[in-house]
């Protein structure tokens, strides 16, 4: 019989087994009958610019767990995978490589900008989809889509046409997030507040007439676009200004003073500057008192013509001088150190400037009620459950959505001007669509021009799982797979994509787009660090499984924490677990090392099963129902370590060595132990093969191979699958509660006794004398005898086991319920040494507690720090007890 390989070799095995999986269909949903009940999940697509990172291999370990396990519970899994265009980051990069060749998409135009930049995709933008493969993501790749594609371009298209009709989406200037450097508008969601120090600015605004208001300012560069001074209607201390008119400093332009409740008479000065072109709240203030909305700066951060004498300068330069002349004009009070809370493009980490422009709008309220219903009605499941707080909070608070950006490389929005008229939209399909439209309703004598911008990505993603099934369309893929099951992806993206889903599903479909939403954290360093280049302190998980194997990366990921909460990873731990695919590897080398102990005419349908039989199946049981239950309930960390201990533990340490003793009895009592053997190890590597597919299948292959050349009429109901990606998945079985707990006490038997010989230094491979008081046990001990004396090392020839049996002269006792077991300490120690040694080592310890005691009753305990002298009370205390714990040992010698 061939020999499985010495040891596992994951670099030899993982992409062999990958490409054999792919190659048989295993990946697709096809491979389980037509009316299988299917299971659906949409990958996160990762942005087409991406490289590897530990939260991409997080999901992807979840999500193919997820998968698999449906797979093998008979359902047909179909995992969507698909990149997404990354509208800001694929422009950036491209734009960077036109900067190395000396120009610039300006230089070049808008149509050879995108042909450069689908050229960069083709090139580039496989990249990361090769490095989710190596995760072993057993998606089904020949339904792979790309945000950009035709099919999800004309779902995108159709969307706003609809949202447009329904009156949700519409076109309004508006103070937006803007991003100087990018040159485009970003959503709320896309700025990142960072506290970091600044000052506070006190200045005067003179009053026209005389006197001043003082007022205060963090942004001293936005005072040349105020529109208003604002007091509290309550303030006594500014109700005589209010109705008067200001000057703004060094431009000398007159502004109205007037009362508002929003104004904050404890904050600053009391009063406040009103710039409704620079801030959201001061917009907000504007538009009740019908102010003037003034833009004092180019979409470069540059101030324009209204900042007068400052034109031209950048908004921090123009900070500078503005407060250098109004000191010299005797304007300014004070500046105090203050922190501030500064806005920064996610993307490129520059200050965001609040611009108003004119931008395309979707109004989201009523989508968000839909959402909120679906939560709360229980329609849709959010795990873990804490952040439907989180979830209520956003929707019920939330904003119309800036869904325009300034780029060229996105989903270009499908709307045309008539005659360069803003006024006059035309919302169509395609140019010929919007051409027809327009000359009915204009008639021929006309020019139409497609708006400049592109959707945010995002509107695109919240289509993702309805449209990469074909909707608008009615396919089959979209009538059997939607909506979806789960979608996992990381809780800092709720807001951003998974919302937005919910909202864009239940509005387009009429129905969830999936049942539940599973939300991981954040993937620390070892020391709960946030991994960054800054803290030197990334992992890339390709180095990991280069190091260690695939699955080692991801059972750590899978095991080392719980839904919702971040993870702190550890290498050691992955190590570790790379230690654990050497192990299940071992486990089965030794199975099928044994095979030639029995024969297929030992075969029995009615096996005699010993105790350690019916122990080991049972604890197999109780553990497919823990991680059943575990897993149902998305508690996949917790059910894979108790499969984890099981197997190593229970299994391999206990069961495993044990079967040695029952494989050289031959015979039935052979077969029956490596046909549980089989049971065991196969259910095992069922269980675990979503967490660690290429080991358990590799593994699971060499089982099969052996058994099936072996002839041994062992074999899985049903029959041995082609693969284990497609075999069966495990149910509870039968439960043996009284032998397994007769076992139970017999290793806690062995236990007391390998403890006993540890604490006596007994070399591990001595064999001992014991004496058993065993009880109602008697019969049951007397049975496993050979068992108890390999597990225990005890000397058969010289073990009694009696129902009631006496205390030998200078034992150890070791007692467990109903049995005692004595273990005399002849047979274990030389006594003469022993005592010797234990003289010596009492010798020892009166020196030193005679050392401390004189320590203690010196000078030394008066002038000594308090902590000091309790030091070496402690320690007295210390050796007292161990100078007891020896006397006491000597005196069983003597």
């Amino acid at each position: 019989m061939t020999q499985m390989p010495k040891a596992y070799d994951f670099h030899d095995t993982e992409e062999r087994l990958y490409q054999w999986w792919e190659a048989n269909g295993w990946f697709k949903p096809e491979c389980r009958p037509a009316d299988a009940r299917p299971f659906t999940i949409s990958i996160p697509p990762p942005n087409v610019t991406g490289e590897l990172h530990m939260g991409h291999a997080m999901f992807v370990a979840l999500e193919d767990l997820m998968i698999r396990r449906a797979r093998m519970q008979g359902r047909a899994a179909l995992w969507v995978p698909g990149t997404d265009h990354a509208g800001i980051a694929t422009q950036l990069q491209v734009e960077k490589m036109l900067r190395q060749e000396g120009t610039s998409r300006e230089a070049i135009g808008r149509e050879a900008f995108l042909r450069r930049t689908w050229e960069w995709k083709a090139k580039y933008g496989g990249h990361i989809v090769k490095q989710l493969r190596r995760l072993g993501a057993s998606c089904d790749w020949e339904r792979e889509r790309f945000t950009l594609d035709e099919g999800l371009s004309e779902a995108v298209k159709e969307a706003f046409i609809r949202l447009y009709r329904m009156g949700l989406i519409y076109r309004a200037e508006y103070l937006v997030n803007w991003s100087p450097g990018l040159q485009t508008a970003v959503s709320d969601l896309e700025v990142e507040y960072s506290e970091e120090q600044g000052f506070l600015y006190h200045f005067k605004y003179p009053v026209k007439g005389g006197g001043h208001i003082p007022v205060a300012t963090t942004r001293p560069e936005t005072i040349l676009g105020d529109t208003a001074v604002a007091v509290h209607p309550d303030d006594e201390r500014y109700q005589p200004f209010i109705g008067q008119v200001c000057l703004v400093p060094i431009l000398n332009r007159e502004i109205p003073i007037l009362a508002d409740d929003y104004v904050d008479r404890n904050f600053g000065t009391g009063a406040l500057k009103i710039t409704p072109g620079h801030d959201p709240n001061d917009f907000e203030i504007g538009q009740r008192h019908g102010l003037a909305v003034l833009n004092v700066m180019h979409k470069d951060a540059t101030m324009n013509v209204h900042a007068g004498p400052y034109a031209g300068l950048d908004r921090f330069e123009c900070r500078q001088k503005l407060w250098a002349d109004m000191e010299a004009a005797d304007l300014t009070i004070m500046t105090q150190p203050y922190t501030l809370n500064v806005p920064r493009s996610q993307r490129g980490g520059e200050i965001i400037e609040p611009l108003v422009s004119w931008q395309w709008f979707a109004n989201v309220a009523p989508m968000a009620h839909m959402g909120l219903d679906a939560v709360h009605r229980g329609r849709i499941r959010i795990v873990p459950e804490r952040f439907v707080k989180v979830w209520d909070n956003w929707l019920e608070n939330i904003k119309p959505w800036c869904i325009s950006r300034q780029l060229w490389w996105g989903h270009r929005i499908p709307a045309w001007y008539v005659n360069g008229d803003p006024e006059k939209v035309i919302v169509a399909h395609d140019a010929a669509a919007a051409a027809a439209e327009a000359h009915a309703r204009y008639g021929h004598d006309v020019t139409l021009e497609q708006d400049p911008d592109v959707l945010d990505t995002w509107f695109s993603s919240g289509l993702w799982p309805f449209s990469t099934l074909g909707w608008p369309e009615n396919t089959p893929d979209l009538q059997r797979f939607y909506p979806t099951d789960v979608m996992e992806t990381g809780y800092d993206i709720l807001f951003f994509w998974v919302a937005r889903m919910v909202m864009q599903g239940l509005l387009f479909t009429n129905d969830i787009p999936f049942h539940t939403v599973y939300l991981h954290g954040l993937v620390r360093d070892e020391h709960g660090r946030k991994m960054s280049k800054t803290l030197n302190n990334v992992t890339d998980p390709l180095d990991v499984m280069g190091e260690y194997g695939t699955d080692a990366l991801r059972f750590t990921l899978l095991t080392s924490g719980s839904p919702g909460n971040d993870l702190n990873l550890s290498l050691d731990r992955v190590a570790s677990n790379r230690n654990f695919a050497n192990k299940i590897w071992n486990t089965a080398r030794f199975i099928t090392a044994n095979l030639d102990k029995a024969r297929k005419a030992d075969a029995t349908s009615t096996p005699n099963y010993t105790a350690a039989d019916h122990w080991i199946l049972t604890r197999l049981s109780e553990v497919t129902a823990d991680a059943n239950r575990l897993m149902d309930n998305y508690l996949y960390g917790e059910a894979g370590r108790q499969v984890y201990d099981f197997l190593w533990g229970d299994f391999a340490d206990w069961y495993v060595e044990l079967a040695k003793v029952q494989l050289r009895v031959g015979g039935q009592r052979a077969w029956t132990t490596l046909a549980v053997a089989r049971t065991v190890l196969d259910d095992c590597l069922r269980l675990l093969h979503p967490y660690i597919p290429y080991v358990t299948e590799e593994t699971w292959q060499q089982l099969k191979n052996a058994f099936v050349a072996a002839d041994l009429a062992i074999e899985p109901a049903g029959g041995w699958s082609a693969a284990l990606i497609i075999a069966d998945w495990p149910a509870a079985g039968d439960t043996y509660p009284q032998a397994a707990a007769s076992f139970e006490q017999l290793r806690t038997l062995v236990r007391g006794i390998r403890a006993a010989r540890a604490d006596n230094e007994v070399e591990p491979g001595k064999w001992v004398t014991a004496v058993i008081s065993a009880g109602s046990q008697t019969s049951f001990l007397r049975d496993q005898q050979a068992v108890l004396c390999f597990l225990a090392r005890l000397d058969e020839t010289t073990l009694v086991i009696a129902e009631s049996a006496a205390a030998p002269d200078q034992a150890i006792t070791i007692a467990q319920g109903d049995i005692t077991a004595y273990l005399p300490l002849a047979g274990l120690v030389d006594l003469d040494k022993e005592r010797e040694r234990l003289q010596k080592e009492l010798a020892d310890l009166d020196a030193q507690i005679q050392r401390v005691s004189g320590l203690l009753n010196s000078p030394f305990a008066q002038k000594a720090p308090t902590a000091v002298v309790q030091k070496e009370r402690d320690k007295l205390t210390q050796l007292q007890g161990s100078h007891t714990e020896l006397s006491e040992r000597l005196d069983t010698l003597t």
